[in-house]
């Protein structure tokens, strides 16, 4: 019987509730089918002590847990450096915060080697791989260098950039060539495989021929959108649950008065929240009737505060919020309560249910789930309002929410009064139709979809090691539907 092996950065027991995003989608995917699960094992040993890269395995019910540990300088290469200090400004189109230091690419090489090493010698002849993230791009070509023939696909969580973007990274041809060793390329929204297409036309001379197959490399790929859902009846249940329901009620108590909106994510630079901040200062000052009755609840939670980018953000969360609470706040009243630390995964429906408004303005974003989290909780004879960023990939699918342009701020805070103002006629047309979309992509069908896909690849051609050169331009090349 095939076995799905999973692998990304991180790795969590698929029987317990996790956090939300990634963990919670591939645990649904792992419980489903059964299987192994790889990637680091959280543990950083210091440099030149025993140990490093040792692998270690577990059982969680019908999974293998097979994690890896690193060394200080490979994470902080790799991880820190390569993954989140090039990566992940690039490809959220922050060129400005990038740090193409020469050293953190040969940390990344050497992960990603480690990892297949490693991985290799766990592998059975039918295994699916399926790959998750920008950490983990270049892992496929190291396996196929191993001699690796199974069918790999790849899901890229966060937003691929323009090719001009894309291409201020000095790796980049480096990097896309990686991914002709998957089977299967899956990105989160059709703008992303847009720009996949036009990348490897203009930049490695691939030729495309229909419906999102290309050769370059001495291969062929193919390559699909695939929105990322969630569950949305575990969702619904979660907020039909004792500690959702606690939550909606003492919200509803305490706000009794008011009227409650609400933004949950990380502190990241791409969640656009400074410029939240300032749409909602924009509010209060342009429709006075909104003092003393709209509370904005900020959940940000702490990510990555070792690094300068973020510890800069969070200086400034904290200046514009006491600043706005100092400039209009009453006794009785404060206009945002900002929170910088986690929040319980099952008091967050019961939050969101209380809202009357979401705030999901990221300046750009893979998908969010937080948007489609915010619709499954909510009471459909008097559902709260979406307010959402046309940068997010999640816009795709939710056109029926208030889209906004987060760097928009007099926009954007005209957008929150409709939402505020919105008549519960429209509330519920636009909650019913969104609640729709999320039902019909849901995590299952985001599952389903990828691994039919990637199963039903044509890997003739396909399992030869990829070429490290740039293919010429005359290059007879070929590709196939996709289905």
């Amino acid at each position: 019987m095939t076995r799905l092996v999973v692998v990304s950065n991180r790795v969590a027991d698929p029987r317990k509730t996790a956090a939300g995003g990634l963990a919670v989608a591939l645990a649904d995917a792992l419980n489903t089918t059964g299987g192994m699960w790889f990637g680091w094992s959280g543990t950083i040993v210091k440099d030149g002590a025993t140990g490093e890269g040792e692998l270690h395995t577990q059982q969680a019910g019908d999974v293998t847990l097979a994690t890896v540990d690193l060394s200080q300088e490979d994470h902080d290469g790799y991880y820190l450096g390569y993954s989140n200090d090039v990566l992940w400004p690039v490809f959220h189109y922050r060129l400005d915060l990038a740090r193409f230091d020469a050293g953190h690419i040969d940390a990344y090489r050497r992960v990603n080697r480690l990892f297949a090493r490693k991985l290799m010698g766990l592998l059975k002849p039918d295994d699916i791989i399926w790959v998750h993230d920008y950490h983990l791009i270049p892992l496929a070509a190291e396996l196929r260098a191993m001699g690796c023939n199974n069918r790999i696909g790849f899901f890229l969580h966060i937003p691929l950039p323009p090719q001009t973007v894309l291409a201020a990274i000095p790796q980049h041809e480096w990097l896309v060539r990686a991914l002709f060793a998957y089977d299967l390329v899956g990105f989160q929204s059709e703008a992303d495989l847009i720009h996949f297409s036009r990348y490897v036309q203009a930049e490695a001379n691939a030729t495309a021929l229909g419906n999102d197959r290309f050769r370059a490399y001495n291969r062929t790929v193919r390559a699909g959108a695939f929105p990322i859902g969630i569950d949305v009846d575990e969702f619904q249940a979660l907020t039909q649950a004792k500690d959702g329901m606690d939550m909606y009620h003492r919200m509803k108590e305490e706000y009794s008065r008011r009227k409650l909106l609400l933004g949950v994510e990380r502190l990241d630079y791409s969640k656009g929240l400074p410029q939240r901040m300032r749409s909602f200062r924009t509010l209060l000052q342009k429709y006075p009737e909104n003092l003393n009755s709209a509370t904005l609840i900020q959940i940000a939670s702490p990510s990555r505060e070792d690094m300068g980018a973020y510890a800069d953000l969070l200086r400034e969360m904290e200046s514009l919020c006491g600043s706005i609470n100092g400039d209009y706040g009453e006794l009785d009243w404060m206009p945002i309560r900002y929170m910088h630390r986690n929040v319980a995964r099952k008091r967050l429906p019961g939050l969101y249910r209380a809202a009357r408004v979401a705030l999901v303005t990221p300046l750009r974003d893979g998908m969010n789930l937080v948007a489609k989290e915010f619709i499954a909780a909510q009471d459909e004879n008097d559902p709260g309002v979406l307010v959402l960023s046309r940068f997010a990939g999640a816009a795709e699918q939710l056109e029926h929410a208030l889209l906004v342009n987060p760097y928009d701020i007099d926009g954007t805070a005209e957008v929150i009064q409709q939402a505020l103002q919105m008549p519960l006629e429209e509330r519920q047309a636009r909650h019913e139709k969104l609640l729709y979309r999320i039902r019909r992509h849901d995590v299952h069908w985001w599952r389903k979809s990828f691994l039919d896909a990637l199963a039903g690849t044509d890997s003739t051609d396909q399992r030869n090691q990829v070429s490290l050169r740039k293919p010429p331009l005359n290059e007879d090349v070929s590709a196939v539907n996709r289905g």
